[in-house]
């Protein structure tokens, strides 16, 4: 595979860049590899429509889907997710050989656009708007990448369909300083400072939200102009956001930020990112900006002289999930976007993080005495992010850098907080299984991690490597703001150990506010956000260390009524209607468990004196927001 030296190149004029007319003379020997712009139109699909619903667990398969999310899928199970797997084959066998004669992208897309109306994927108008779309940066990556009609067929329909192995293994190398005794941080003494820190995780801001419009739509996104009028026996999108496959309007993010007084003061914010909608079929460079921009300055007014931390999340670019890495350049690369960024946020980094986030997204600064902050840029661990295709072995040095970073911290006697957005244990394994080695390696330092992106409220523990028995720390996953899909709006407040000479920077302890829809949009109503519950409290936790969030896992497999609420709390207050059974008990224990991916070995005693369920690790997770 090439892993160096891609030219720019012109791009397509609703993505903000240039005309594709001097883009259109290619080899005419792309074949499949110009085709499999179609399998975007999949994974953008299934980004936004179906898999990002938070069903009642990352393992489950299709058909555990709880019955809330049936209606929602539709034109999936209807299209290309009935397509078995020899026709599969047959398909991209066939249009391999057609289109090796076609070099005009145009009409490969169109022939795209057919294959994604006869199958049924996406209606109409978002076939065409999306592969329109995606098809310029997919022939690009292809163009750089190896892959067949077998392989196609795997990535699409599973590993049962063919082998898969584009993103080769790889290792990070670590210092060959030795690794200190494992030492569990001191509680801090009575009285001791404690700083809250608000979270905020995947607004998702529609600027097209409509109240009164239909919620149920046929669309991957609804509740906006464009999505009709519900059925006379049905109601219509809420003022404040909507039970269903919709995003938030403008005003309920002001009510949000407008609103924060009882949860405060904070002494920071962490903010990880999926600013704008769930339209990615339709999304431009100027929307993607826009949304930015936007909500950024939004923040500024509410939170005025309070430091934010932002991280990169997989909805700023567009295409969505489209985040090359930096030896991409020209038009493809996502300077564009880490330079708006840069700008929008330079009022909160220093100019040593602004300059990494201008070339890779991510970052480290100190935001005060003991504590370093990584922001990083989780898109580079994705398996959505198509680029890394081209090269998945650890894309920026991101990996090797913050293994820099938490050695240096670690030399100072600094403790370390990360925030990203995507979560580590729903990564590419290689890049999963190294952050979850660097992890180990520092677990004296590291004293938070926070992410997002499911949109649900959960944890990821991280074991040691020798045993995976000995908890070592824990990763948070906060709630969404956005009802994307069938949510209360929600976000974070973390308590952790203050601002003072000797303090752990520790998490002590979680709460999660929502906002009730039900009781928002009543006739004569004002929002009113509410604190659903606080970690310690609910859940009788003695401390937030990581081997208290590894015992609840084991008291919830043993104590029906209080996975129920976790279960409940999971879905901010809003869980699916079909109650979770056993199967989809066990798998959502079972994701709390796993911060690596593909590792069942970490769920191996969920089920005493028996082997986890042979099914458990071939149920892949779904891709999330």
């Amino acid at each position: 595979m090439t892993h160096h030296g891609v030219t720019s190149g012109q791009g397509h004029p609703r993505s903000g860049r240039e005309p594709r007319a001097q883009r259109s003379r290619r080899d005419p020997s792309l074949g499949l590899l110009r085709t499999v712009a179609g399998l975007t139109l999949v994974l953008a699909l299934s980004d936004s429509v179906a898999l990002c619903a938070p069903i009642g667990a990352h393992l489950l398969p299709a058909q555990g889907y709880p019955a809330k999310f049936n209606g929602i899928m539709p034109q999936l199970q209807n299209g290309w997710w009935n397509l078995t797997c020899p026709a599969c084959k047959v398909i991209f066998s066939v249009i391999n050989y057609g289109l090796k004669k076609e070099p005009n992208v145009a009409r490969l897309g169109s022939v795209v656009i057919k294959l994604c109306k006869v199958l049924n994927i996406a209606p109409p108008n978002v076939c065409q708007s999306a592969v329109r779309l995606f098809e310029d940066d997919m022939v690009e990556v292809w163009r750089h990448s190896v892959l067949n009609p077998s392989e196609a067929c795997g990535l699409l329909l599973g590993s049962t369909c063919g082998h898969w192995d584009i993103f080769s293994s790889w290792n990070i190398s670590l210092p060959a300083v030795p690794k200190p005794t494992p030492k569990p941080p001191n509680p801090p003494a009575p009285g001791a400072p404690v700083s809250r820190v608000l979270f905020l995780t995947d607004l998702h801001w529609d600027h097209d939200y409509m109240e009164g419009t239909n919620p149920n739509c046929v669309d991957p996104l609804c509740c906006r102009r464009g999505s009709g009028q519900p059925p006379s026996s049905q109601p219509g999108a809420g003022y404040w956001g909507e039970y269903s496959k919709c995003d938030l309007p403008l005003r309920t993010i002001e009510s949000l930020l407008s609103g924060l007084g009882p949860a405060g003061p904070f002494e920071m914010v962490y903010w990880t990112g999926d600013i704008p909608a769930h339209d990615v079929w339709q999304q431009s460079r100027k929307d993607q900006l826009r949304a930015l921009t936007t909500v950024t300055d939004l923040i500024k007014k509410f939170l005025g002289p309070i430091p934010v931390y932002p991280a990169v999340g997989n909805h700023e670019s567009t295409p969505v999930n489209s985040f090359p890495p930096p030896f991409i350049k020209g038009n493809y690369s996502s300077s564009w976007l880490y330079e708006a960024m840069a700008d929008a946020w330079e009022p909160w980094l220093p100019e040593e993080a602004l300059h990494t986030l201008r070339t890779g997204g991510f970052y480290a600064l100190s935001p005060r005495p003991g504590l370093r902050l990584i922001s990083l840029n989780m898109n580079f661990c994705s398996r959505e992010n198509f680029w890394l295709l081209i090269n998945s072995t650890d894309p920026a040095g991101q990996l090797q850098w913050l293994v820099g970073e938490l050695q240096a911290a670690e030399d100072r006697g600094d403790k370390v907080h990360i925030i990203g957005h995507i979560p580590p244990g729903h990564c590419l394994k290689s890049w999963s299984w190294n952050y979850y080695r660097i992890v180990a390696r520092y677990e004296n330092i590291l004293a938070g991690q926070f992410f997002g992106h499911t949109h649900v409220d959960e944890f990821e523990v991280f074991y040691d490597e020798e045993t995976l028995s000995r908890p070592v720390a824990v990763a948070f996953l906060a709630p969404s703001a956005t009802t994307y899909i069938n949510l209360n709006p929600g976000y974070r407040v973390y308590h952790v150990d203050g601002n003072y000479s000797g303090s752990t920077h520790v998490v002590l302890d979680h709460e999660t506010y929502i906002l009730n829809l039900t009781q928002a949009n009543a006739p004569g109503a004002a929002p009113r956000w509410q604190r659903l519950y606080g970690a310690r409290e609910t859940y009788q936790l003695p401390d937030a260390l990581p081997a208290s969030w590894h015992n609840l896992v084991y008291r919830m497999r043993d104590d029906e009524r209080l996975f129920q609420t976790f279960w409940f709390l999971y879905h901010k207050g809003h869980p699916p209607s079909e109650a979770c059974g056993s199967p989809c008990r066990l798998a959502t224990l079972c994701a709390q468990l796993s911060a690596r991916a593909n590792s069942p070995a970490l769920c191996r005693h969920l089920v005493p004196n028996e082997r986890v369920p042979a099914a458990l690790p071939s149920w892949s997770r779904p891709p999330f927001c």
